[in-house]
């Protein structure tokens, strides 16, 4: 089959252009939120907090000039689990602190995207993420450590596009995600005292509502940057959405999201993580260089979770529908390869 042949047979994912709710009111799926969309319009209100297996968190990772940071809030029902997460990206040194509070307590999430701040409380940390409107136009987030913390305030420009899509394994068993990349940010990082400002950082979100499987794997990738004067924004998922339907696939091009609806392959060597990643599909095909690596790995035997997260730059090229190939160069991102038993 030929690239153009190949393309025309890619499968059309269903788009939502209405609000809708992810769950019935037995708390099932409802099948009217399948599919994917450009702006947050899923209502995740059915995903309460309680003893099941049910998932709610807000990830965020700001890519500036000089660190890395990145912050989670989460309530996995029997649990919260945080972090806070800081790497100097010249030397690699690292300042960082996790917690996991049985059962879940002093933590706060919105029942949507956007619909108020969310906020944790624990002994080594503190984080709260505020939106300033419910469009999200201006989102802040402050995270605070013993020796370092750090205050973002991350703007969406006017009319830009995030990627949401729901992954139904079944009626039962379903995830909700909100991928936005390619977020323009400023603010500053003080570490051991020493205060960083920056107007120049890109961040990423990962908004997730659902209901999960016990024991599930994943790969994630996203960039951000500006190529030739074009805004890109690249977010690329595998494994946890294969045989669903779904797919969290796409690129942003200057706030305009082009949805790839069908899996891209990932190429890597877990052993060495380190060396250069291909992810390709879908009129993309890009090469991922990793810097650093955060590697975490805990075995509580019920639960056990394995990341590893590489810190890096994506090149490629990218070919929006009916047009001609984009490439793109040295954009700030991260790939990684997790295992969960949850």
């Amino acid at each position: 089959m030929t690239e153009d042949a190949a393309r025309e047979s890619d499968p059309t994912e269903h788009e939502l252009t209405e609000d809708v709710s992810l769950t019935t009111p037995g708390g099932r799926l409802d099948p009217k939120s399948l599919g994917f969309a450009r702006h947050p319009l899923v209502d995740t209100a059915g995903i309460p907090a309680g003893w099941g297996r049910n998932k709610r968190w807000e990830y965020w990772n700001v890519i500036t000039p000089s660190h890395i940071l990145a912050l989670t809030v989460s309530s996995i029902d029997y649990a919260a689990v945080h972090e806070v997460w800081i790497c100097d990206r010249a030397s690699g040194r690292t300042w960082g602190a996790d917690a996991t509070v049985l059962p879940a307590r002093g933590v706060e999430l919105p029942p949507r995207l956007h619909a108020g701040p969310a906020r944790a409380r624990a002994r080594k940390l503190t984080i709260d993420i505020e939106p300033e409107d419910a469009a999200g136009a201006v989102v802040r987030l402050r995270a605070r450590i013993d020796t370092a913390w750090f205050d973002v305030r991350v703007t969406r420009p006017a009319g830009h596009e995030c990627l949401a899509v729901v992954v139904p394994w079944n009626d039962r068993r379903f995830q909700y995600t909100v991928k936005d990349v390619a977020l323009p940010a400023s603010g500053s990082v003080t570490v051991d005292g020493v205060r960083h400002e920056f107007d120049a950082a890109w961040a990423v979100l990962d908004h997730g509502r659902g209901k999960w499987p016990y024991d599930i794997a994943w790969n994630w990738g996203a960039a951000s940057g500006v190529t030739d004067g074009r805004t890109i924004g690249i977010q690329v998922g595998g494994r946890w959405t294969d045989g669903t339907g779904s797919t969290e696939n796409g690129v942003v091009v200057d706030g305009v999201l082009h949805k790839i609806s069908v899996p891209v392959a990932w190429e890597y060597d877990l052993a060495d993580v380190l060396k250069p990643w291909r992810i390709h599909g879908g009129d993309l095909d890009a090469v991922f260089t990793p810097e650093r690596l955060k590697h975490s790995d805990t075995n509580l035997a019920v639960v056990a979770s394995r990341t590893d997260q590489c810190f890096g730059r994506w090149s490629g090229t990218f070919t929006p529908p009916g047009g001609t190939p984009l490439p793109f160069a040295d954009l700030d991102g991260f790939a990684e390869d997790v295992h969960n038993r949850w």
